[in-house]
């Protein structure tokens, strides 16, 4: 059974995968880190991985990084790509809102709007104007219009407060944007608000998705049933999940002449999940670079990026890395330049780090392991179990955070032996028999020819 305090039983059956192994792996793996998990009954977590991680693996599709439980079993894991890191979640900020003419629920048309400041900019008194009646404190009549003026960002939805006397309401409401409270547009056109109560329980819904990004919001009633008093308007917004800035591994070259043409090449010592490149030399430079890449020493060379210029002016002025055309793990690179350096480059390979994300089945601590040419990591569906979960507790939620520990040695240079190729057992058996056979032919022949001759 998983520890977990929170449910979704059917979802996490997705990842109950049998046992990867019967036994202790340990001895399987040149290298653990133990695993620190402040929350203790999280029941998943998410674990980023470091430069020594990636130097320890051996396996070029990151196979032999896991995560073992106390009796050295291995969990349920996946690895996920920086690009699907989780989001930052949300926020909602309080909107100012206000009444509209009872009118307005029946027929359309430009509002004008006078708004009276205070010294910060804040709204103190707004008059709206429909067809050229002023209107000053209509009443609400169950249209309203939120200034979503202060807002610099898109509308994720808008989350109503009413009046708890406001009884039963099963209604929907069409929501329509615009910047100069002259031109609308149609954001949604039949968005439900509930609150229905029976026996004792209660059924609410009072978000309302908006999806867009506009200074004036407005809301009109698009049919149901039920009257409500607001008392709150709230923004829902998302916030952006920036990238982290790329780590860089610097590799100094060695020149290598072919066919009259001098080219650098390069190792580099892991697996690291490279995106992008950069040139450095000393000093004032410029030059047209393409580099290229591959994990076997006598594998053909692919082309990653370029060709680019790469320039350094000054202190300050250099070009930007050079994206690559996907992310890899080669081990070898190769660095060829249009017109040949009177000096030898450094190459800097940008990357960020992925995560491990595992179940936490069996028994903490838990533990992950590195480098191995025995072992390799079966990846369970937990993509699809965090995916059920958002659904049940909310789209911001995400895996509690472990982190690493200091590097371990664990089986070392052993695990990183191949297993001996298993013998088999029945073709030794067969010719066993077979000579066994032969023996015994060969016996009874003898013991015949020593028999001496019957007279006639």
């Amino acid at each position: 059974m998983i520890r977990s305090t929170w449910g979704g039983r059917s979802a996490w059956a997705l990842v109950l995968v049998p046992c990867l192994a019967l036994a202790s792996m340990a001895d399987d793996y040149a290298w653990q880190w133990p695993l620190a998990t402040p929350e203790a009954d999280a029941g998943a977590y998410r674990v980023e991985l470091d430069a020594a991680v990636y130097g320890a693996a051996r396996s070029p599709g990151l196979h032999d990084v896991d995560v073992l439980n106390a009796e050295g079993i291995a969990v349920p894991a996946q690895l996920f790509a920086p690009d699907a890191a989780p989001d930052a979640g949300t926020r909602r900020l309080p909107l100012r809102w206000f009444a509209l003419p009872q009118p307005l629920a029946e027929r359309t048309g430009d509002i004008a709007m006078s708004v009276e400041r205070d010294a910060d900019g804040s709204v103190r008194r707004v008059e709206t104007r429909l067809s050229g009646a002023t209107t000053a404190d209509a009443g609400d009549g169950g249209s309203w219009l939120v200034d979503a003026s202060a807002l610099r960002e898109p509308v994720a939805a808008l989350w109503l407060e009413w009046a708890p006397e406001a009884g039963s309401i099963d209604r929907r409401y069409r929501i329509e944007g615009s910047d100069d409270l002259r031109d609308w547009r149609l954001l949604q056109s039949q968005a439900p608000l509930l609150d229905l109560a029976r026996d004792g329980e209660r059924l609410q819904q009072r978000r309302l998705p908006v999806d867009a990004q506009a200074k004036y919001l407005r809301l009109t009633p698009a049919g149901g049933t039920g009257a409500l008093r607001l008392t709150g308007v709230e923004a829902e917004l998302r916030r952006a999940a920036t990238a982290p800035d790329p780590l860089w591994q610097s590799l100094a070259g060695r020149a290598v002449e072919e066919r009259g043409v001098v080219h650098y090449e390069f190792d580099l010592d892991g697996r690291f999940p490279v995106e992008s490149a950069d040139v450095q030399l000393a000093g004032n430079s410029t030059g047209e670079w393409t580099l290229y890449s591959r994990d076997d020493a006598e594998a053909p060379w692919q082309r990653r990026a370029g060709p680019w210029i790469s320039y350094r002016i000054g202190a300050d002025e250099r070009s930007a890395p050079q994206a690559l055309d996907r992310r890899v793990r080669d081990r070898h690179w190769k660095l060829v330049g249009r017109v040949p350096s009177p000096q030898a480059p450094a190459l800097r390979l940008g990357w960020r780090p992925e995560a491990l994300v595992f179940v936490a089945q069996g028994t903490p601590p838990y533990r992950l392991v590195a480098g191995s040419a025995r072992a390799a990591r079966g990846d369970a569906p937990v993509a699809r179990s965090l995916d059920a979960i958002r659904g049940a507790r909310g789209a911001s939620w995400q895996p509690a955070v472990a982190t690493l520990g200091a590097a371990q040695p664990l089986a070392g240079d052993r695990a990183l032996q191949p297993a001996p190729e298993p013998r088999d057992w029945r073709s030794w058996i067969l010719w066993g028999l077979l000579v066994a056979g032969a023996a015994l032919v060969a016996g009874f022949a003898f013991s015949l020819l020593r028999q001496p001759r019957a007279s006639s």
